[in-house]
């Protein structure tokens, strides 16, 4: 069976380091040590966040706080987003998967510490991409998503994949956010490190990361130790992230031994928590209304079930399974000229 592909708008590769010290020609010491000093300070920079960013982060804060799980939906969709963004790109250069098709979501914690971490091994960012996507929010998303707030906290944490600020949900529960990435395609030197402890400014610098992908950890704040359970994580993936194609891992729960001891140094194995099987590729019969309409939700981020559905299967000389909803109100960037509007295809 050929693997399903999702396609989405994938930006180009934009490189950030230096030339080489030679292509500047440098002929005496003093401009070498001026070179020198430009790449230092390059490769660490404190830069303060968006206006709306600020504002934004705030509001996670301190008016988000009753449905704090949120954060794991939200970070779970953005890995598989770069892992789709990395199928598409591979289509026209499979060396992107550096040896490493298999796919996956790792999610792991540690009580000592009182982090959360989500690994993906999807597409990753450049430290341009990094500064583009977290430091700031693009066009108008954000004043639409303010303007759109209901007041009601359930409605709102909805709002907010659906204006593509998800990443920011994090604060809800961290007092700081520590993001390493790299580019499929780039070097282990090209690892780029974001810090943040959401007070309006951030630092980024570059670092090694041997494998590709991107890797979010959380530095829980001292009252959502709740999280800190394989139990409570496991049930907030089910309930929002059981659709998602790819397997979301943690390890295995120690068993105790016949005297009801745990070996707290064994190693233990990963296991896919997710049903890891997409919806549409179901028959019609095995799914329920309820499972449409929440597999919608899950999509779209929209708190309001869909206006209608049509599932259907063709086969002849093309096959192909489509799922289309309606929504049962236009997007709010319907009539944005910057925006390109269309179905999102799955093949």
């Amino acid at each position: 069976m050929q693997e399903k592909v999702k396609f989405h708008l994938v930006f180009p590769l934009k490189f950030t380091s230096l030339p080489p010290f030679d292509v500047f020609m440098i002929k005496n010491k003093a401009r070498m040590e001026a070179v020198f000093q430009m790449t230092v300070k390059a490769d660490k920079q404190t830069l303060g966040f968006q206006t709306e960013v600020a504002q934004l982060l705030d509001l996670m804060i301190h008016s988000l706080y009753s449905n704090k799980e949120i954060f794991m939906r939200e970070l779970i969709s953005n890995a598989a987003d770069a892992s789709d963004k990395l199928r598409f790109e591979a289509l026209a250069d499979d060396g992107l998967y550096e040896e490493d098709a298999d796919l996956k979501i790792k999610v792991t914690f540690d009580k000592d510490a009182k982090t959360i971490t989500i690994t993906d091994n999807g597409i990753g960012m450049t430290r341009e991409e990094v500064i583009d996507n977290i430091g700031t929010i693009a066009n108008s998303g954000t004043k639409k998503f303010f303007d759109n707030m209901t007041g009601d906290q359930t409605k709102d944490s909805q709002l907010i994949g659906q204006f593509g600020v998800g990443f920011y949900s994090a604060f809800i529960v961290a007092d700081k956010v520590t993001l390493k990435t790299r580019r499929a395609g780039l070097t282990a030197e090209h690892g780029v490190e974001w810090q943040s402890k959401g007070k309006g400014e951030f630092t980024i610098k570059t670092v090694e990361k041997p494998l590709r992908g991107t890797e979010v950890t959380l530095h829980l704040r001292k009252d959502q130790d709740e999280f800190l359970n394989s139990w409570r994580l496991r049930s907030c993936i089910t309930k929002y992230s059981d659709h998602i194609d790819l397997p979301i891992m943690m390890s295995k729960e120690p068993m105790p031994d016949e005297d009801g001891k745990i070996d707290e140094n064994a190693v233990l194995e990963d296991e896919t928590v997710n049903k890891a099987t997409a919806l549409w590729t179901l028959s019609k019969g095995e799914i329920t209304d309820e499972q449409y309409q929440e597999f919608y939700k899950q999509i779209s981020h929209d708190f309001q079930e869909p206006l209608s559905w049509s599932h259907n299967k063709v086969e002849g000389k093309t096959e192909y399974t489509s799922l289309l909803y309606i929504p049962s109100k236009a997007p709010f960037d319907l009539w944005d000229r910057e925006r390109t509007h269309g179905l999102k295809i799955v093949c």
